[in-house]
């Protein structure tokens, strides 16, 4: 080091990121053990079992890099606390789990959440995320339903396909 170098601060391990990490693991084990509760129809290849268990494998590599950046304490530095994203995402979720549970159907649902969760990023055009997120649902749906022969919750607009 010569003397004209900065001094670096040393790094400090991130508390915070190393309970995401843990709290993305715990997810992953949960969704791993939930998976071998199901029942699987097929007699061959995949079952519904395998989706969890995929996004599970997601959760637990993001849980080991997090990890390993709190430990180093190179995750970013958090900005001030501001609950109204959270909320609205909360939001989002809980109008999915309703929509869905009351028979709206995966459309509407799934409209749902994109609208709440596009308005917790700063995005305020409402009726024109409305818009997308019909369309993009619609598509998803007849991908699933038609394509991949992979039934998601029918409502009113799923009955009109």
């Amino acid at each position: 080091m010569t003397s004209g170098d900065p001094v670096q601060p040393p790094r400090r391990v991130d508390r915070a990121g190393l309970v995401i990490a843990a709290s993305l693991a715990v997810l992953a084990a949960v969704l791993v053990w939930d998976a071998r509760g199901l029942q699987s129809a097929a007699m061959y290849g995949m079952g519904p079992e395998a989706m969890p268990v995929v996004v599970a494998c997601g959760l637990a590599l993001l849980a080991i890099g997090n990890f390993i950046d709190a430990l180093r304490g190179n995750l970013p530095a958090r900005e001030s606390a501001d609950p109204v994203p959270v909320v609205l995402i909360l939001v989002g979720l809980a109008l999915l789990i309703a929509i869905i549970g009351f028979g709206g159907g995966f459309i509407l649902a799934t409209s749902a959440l994109f609208v709440t969760t596009s308005a917790a990023f700063g995005r305020r055009a409402i009726l024109i995320d409305a818009v997308i997120a019909l369309v993009m649902s619609t598509l998803i749906y007849l991908a699933f339903d038609r394509l991949l022969t992979l039934s998601l919750p029918a409502g009113p607009l799923e009955r009109l396909l």
